[in-house]
């Protein structure tokens, strides 16, 4: 399994999908860990049209753990393949842990353009 996390230079998950400096890669084997991260860039511009989740699908990338984002970028995910897991926030190695153990569901909020301050890590687990 592949998950991509849209990511600040920081390492933390980028408040709004269609903004972010570029997209880290978690390949997870099959005892639920991972095994290698790849950094992506992100091209320039809103999510939903770019080439960004074909290029995500491509790479075989399965899910998507993000913070905020939009209908039009989830739709052009989903029909790359892609699930789409909204509301997460913190520092994006630790979520991708929690979502393999079960731990981080979908918050059912698409972006609004209003985003505050996350806390540590928030998925709505």
């Amino acid at each position: 399994m592949k998950i991509a996390v849209p990511v600040t230079s920081s390492r933390q998950i980028d408040g709004h999908f269609g903004h972010c400096e570029f997209y880290n890669v978690f390949a997870i084997s099959e005892n639920k860990e991972i095994v290698d991260v790849q950094k992506m860039e992100s091209p320039q511009g809103c999510g939903c049209k770019s080439n960004i989740a074909s290029v995500l699908a491509e790479a075989g990338v399965t899910v998507m753990l993000a913070g905020g984002i939009g209908n039009g970028a989830i739709n052009v995910l989903n029909n790359s393949g892609i699930e789409v897991v909204r509301g997460c926030s913190g520092n994006a190695e630790e979520v991708v842990k929690l979502y393999v153990a079960g731990l981080v569901s979908d918050s059912g909020s698409s972006c609004q353009h209003t985003h505050g301050e996350g806390e540590d890590h928030q998925c709505s687990h």
